[in-house]
């Protein structure tokens, strides 16, 4: 059983930074075969995908945030980062860590950024 945990989250101003952190517990082989990744739900809209980085570093990101966000994952393999830079009102969301294993997804709590004007 593999849980995640996020944190970071909070109000910041439009064009402001907030990192993201996600922690995965459980067994480790399993957590360093993972993917990871970063998704997001605003109000009235479907969870979308913003960044995941694979077991081999490859990162993909929403055309909405590349060039502002971030993925990293720390060593050990457990954790995962997202930076956001130039943040607006758009990115305000509930964001959740993900983490893929073999096509299963685990999901954290969600973690609620907000970005006022």
């Amino acid at each position: 059983q593999i849980q995640l945990v996020e944190s970071g989250g909070g109000l910041v101003q439009a064009g402001m930074s907030l990192r993201l952190s996600c922690a995965a517990s459980g067994s480790t082989v399993v957590i360093n075969a993972m993917a990871m990744a970063w998704y997001r739900q605003a109000p009235g809209n479907q969870r979308e995908l913003v960044a995941r980085v694979d077991g081999d570093g490859t990162t993909t990101y929403a055309d909405s945030v590349k060039g502002r966000f971030t993925i990293s994952r720390g060593t050990p393999k457990n954790k995962v980062y997202l930076q956001m830079r130039s943040l607006n009102v758009e990115d305000t969301a509930v964001y959740y860590c993900a983490a893929d294993f073999r096509g299963f997804l685990y999901w954290g709590q969600g973690a609620q950024v907000t970005v006022s004007s």
